[in-house]
């Protein structure tokens, strides 16, 4: 079963002399449960790609489909409420509210969800166990370690049982120990969950840890190890 098909799919910025191609003609299939390394330069189209899984913005040429579903022709409202139901978000920034506590964090995300507030708590109380923050609950973003709140963001992408995890430089603002926990974690996750999980990165010791890389520049696809291993 494939969570994604991608068939030329482009995205474009401007027009004329100020035309930008971020992505140019993407081919891709992505396997429900594999997790997905993207490698490339800045500039490569490698954000341009996740925003595009994402269902955070559309393709300007080609299509992308989701579990079958072509997401260009959904509406806003369809988008975001694929992205509630299917999808979970890992960023670099980490974007937790500084005002809120770890545990308040990840239960904000599941407030649009047709949840009890005990029902909430449990689940809030579930994923901060899970990555190993179950006594941090109570302390704010400001009074954790940036690996920490790594991990509570972790918790908040999965708190919604995402199919699918999204992850843009999770690893980027982090030490390289602190980067090495959090990628162990993501890692047992996928296998442990069975999600589907796509990691950009620019950190070739990172990618060794996914089934598969994807190697991007100036918007294509310049290495798949699929692809190499298929012909091996």
């Amino acid at each position: 079963m494939k969570t994604y098909e991608l068939r030329a799919a482009t995205r474009s910025y401007g027009d004329g002399q100020a035309l930008v191609v971020a992505l140019d003609a993407i081919d891709l299939s992505i396997r429900r449960g594999e997790f997905l390394a993207v490698l490339g330069p800045s500039g490569s189209g490698k954000t341009t790609l996740l925003q595009l899984l994402g269902a955070l913005d559309r393709p300007s040429e080609g299509s992308v489909e989701f579990e079958g579903q072509p997401l260009e022709r959904l509406s806003d409202a369809g988008l975001a409420d694929l992205r509630l139901r299917a999808m979970g978000f890992v960023f670099q920034q980490f974007n937790l509210i500084p005002t809120l506590t770890a545990a308040e964090n990840v239960e904000a995300a599941l407030a649009p969800l047709p949840m009890s507030g005990p029902e909430r708590r449990a689940t809030t109380r579930e994923h901060l166990d899970a990555v190993g923050l179950g006594g941090r609950a109570d302390h704010l973003p400001g009074q954790l370690s940036g690996g920490e709140q790594q991990r509570v963001a972790i918790a908040r992408a999965l708190a919604r049982s995402p199919r699918v995890v999204l992850a843009d430089e999770p690893t980027g603002n982090l030490d390289t120990s602190n980067g090495a926990l959090v990628i162990d974690l993501l890692a047992w996750l996928h296998r442990e969950l069975q999600i589907t999980l796509v990691l950009v990165t620019h950190d070739d010791s990172v990618a060794e840890r996914a089934d598969r890389v994807l190697r991007l520049a100036d918007g294509r696809v310049v290495e798949d190890s699929a692809a190499e291993g298929a012909a091996r």
